[in-house]
């Protein structure tokens, strides 16, 4: 094998990123075959989320937002190249060294992929698969970087590529031979090398008779058969990570989900009134569009649940464990239903929060019909990447609009946000009640059950607090003088708001105007419109008062283990 010095620096890593990348493509490809989660890298990234402290976490969600997932994996991808890098630099100074870095790193994918909840052994192949196809291109390219030429085999080489004649160095037995190595010591005396193949880089070669042969039968450094190959090896690589897009179900899924026709509920939702939405500029619209709905959740790369392959399996604490398709579903009675979701990660202020009109069955009368045995006292939903949550019983059970939902806002769940199917509970934070792309749920007991987050740290019943936001003027704006809008949103869903009020520099507290809301699992809108902006620097604070009387306290409290309290403040200045 030839020796690092014989090839430059960057063809040595290049042809690591290169191997790599092949590794990437063709374990995507075999994984579409598989099973989407049995990606290696989407694996890993599932294991550091897991492994990862609940405070880094939560630093996380507040420094990245949505875009969290996006940076973990992009951080992932990162090491992954430098990493293969790495191995191309020990390839190009020992193949065995090269190989040796990707059976590591295949161990580790192995590890990663078959620890998470559902794997089976089979979940294995995408990674092996790809770390063999890694192999086979890191030999191949460290071989097509060398070509026979007439030049000695002992010539250094720049970073260029470029050979420079060296001096007679000495042999081990004192005398001196023309063109060896420097890595002579390496050898014996004795060795010898066969006139019909190259000598093998690193090796001191002993002259007979006492100058070494010409170098017709050397190899040299090539460029353009190296390059050739890398592009090769890149359409490879690219070819395999489009196909195992294509075969995870993203587009069949897309299909499947444009071919739903919703059916009409039994039980449809109130009519939104016209003052629940005072269309302030700047103002949270009462329904949070599709789009702009916040998506916290543990899934690195979203879960492509064909519906025409889903079922919901309900057993554990009943009487007849059923097995539910999606057919069956939508032959139920349908309910709608407006609800406001909350995450646990809000900070006081903070924006995962939002209002849709949710279409689905009752989850009460489907536990009825499996029927809850008396002391069962938690549901463990599973999603299908294995996440699992643990909803209290008795308020699923208690009259609230707990639905399965198969659509939001008139269209087919978003695939973000669950589809084909998700859980929505009136007055739980999402960590506890939301299960997206749901798939099983064990009627058990708290005492014997724990759920993905309660082991760190969080709480195992978690209801949301009242709570409220200033929306206008934001954090930091410079206003003008004159009358001036203050205007957010309140929440305390399953309870109501009956009162907001807002006061500037700790003056006196004014009550604000509220909008209308159609019923207590909703947030509300409130409104002054009249504050007369004087300049200088200004702090508004806000505070709600829930339908039980309870109101709002000052104390911040972080968003552990049950949620963030306090009230939320912001500061203008006036010029």
């Amino acid at each position: 094998m030839h020796s690092n010095r014989r090839m430059p620096f960057w063809a040595a890593a290049l042809i690591g990123l290169v191997s790599g990348a092949v590794a990437v493509g063709v374990s995507l490809l075999a994984a579409g075959l598989v099973k989407a989660s049995a990606f290696p890298v989407v694996a890993v990234g599932n294991a550091a989320v897991d492994l990862t402290p609940a405070a880094l976490k939560d630093w996380a969600i507040r420094t990245f937002g949505e875009n969290d997932k996006a940076v973990l994996l992009t951080g992932i991808l990162l090491v992954l190249a430098g990493a293969a890098a790495a191995v191309g630099l020990l390839a190009a100074r020992d193949i065995r060294r090269g190989l040796a870095g990707l059976a590591v790193f295949g161990v580790i994918g192995v590890a990663a992929v078959l620890t998470r909840p559902d794997a089976g052994p089979v979940d294995a192949l995408p990674t092996l698969v790809g770390v063999g196809a890694a192999a086979f291109t890191l030999h191949r390219l460290t071989r097509r970087a060398f070509a026979p030429a007439g030049v000695p085999a002992t010539a250094e080489f720049d970073d260029a590529g470029w050979h420079t004649p060296q001096e007679d160095l000495p042999a081990p037995d004192g005398t001196r031979a023309t063109s060896v190595t420097r890595d002579a010591h390496a050898t014996r005396p004795s060795d010898t090398v066969p006139q019909d193949r190259p000598e093998p880089a690193g090796r001191y070669v002993p002259s007979t008779p006492p100058v070494m042969r010409a170098g017709a039968d050397r190899y040299a450094f090539d460029r353009r058969g190296l390059l050739t190959g890398v592009l090769g090896a890149a359409a490879v690589a690219g070819a395999g990570g489009l196909a195992g897009r294509m075969l995870s179900g993203r587009a069949e899924v897309g299909v499947a989900r444009a071919g739903i026709a919703l059916p009409g509920p039994a039980k449809p939702a109130p009519a939104i009134p016209a003052g629940a939405d005072l269309k302030i500029k700047g103002l949270s619209s009462f329904i949070t569009p599709n789009a702009d709905f916040y998506r916290v959740d543990t899934a690195l790369v979203v879960p492509q649940v064909d519906p025409a392959d889903w079922t919901l399996t309900i057993h554990g604490m009943v009487d007849r464990p059923v097995e539910i398709t999606f057919a069956d579903l939508m032959k139920r009675t349908v309910i709608e239903a407006d609800v406001t979701l909350c995450c646990v990660s809000n900070e006081v202020g903070g924006p995962y929060i939002g209002n849709a009109r949710w279409l689905g069955v009752s989850l009460a009368d489907v536990l009825r019909d499996a029927g809850v045995q008396k002391g069962a006292d938690m549901l463990l939903s599973t999603s299908a990447d294995g996440w699992t949550c643990g909803t209290p019983a008795d308020v699923v059970l208690d009259g609230r609009n707990a639905l399965l939902a198969f659509a939001m806002n008139g269209e087919a769940l978003p695939v973000d946000h669950g589809f084909p199917v998700r859980q929505v509970v009136p007055g739980l934070y999402g960590y506890v009640s939301a299960t997206k792309w749901v798939t099983d749920i064990k009627v058990t007991r708290f005492d014997q059950d724990e759920a993905y987050w309660t082991p760190r740290g969080w709480s195992a019943k978690g209801p949301v607090k009242t709570q409220s936001r200033i929306d206008l003027p934001k954090e930091g704006t410079t206003i003008r003088p004159g009358r001036t809008v203050i205007a957010g949103v309140a929440w305390a869903q399953h309870k109501g708001i009956d009162a907001v009020e807002v006061r500037v520099d700790r003056g006196p507290w004014r009550q604000a105007r509220l909008a209308e809301a159609p019923t207590a699992d909703t947030w509300r809108q409130w409104v002054i419109d009249d504050w007369e902006a004087t300049p200088g620097t200004h702090t508004i604070e806000v505070r709600a008062t829930d339908a039980t009387g309870y109101t709002q306290v000052i104390d911040r409290t972080p968003i552990d283990p049950d949620g963030a309290t306090g009230w939320h403040t912001v500061s203008v200045e006036v010029a």
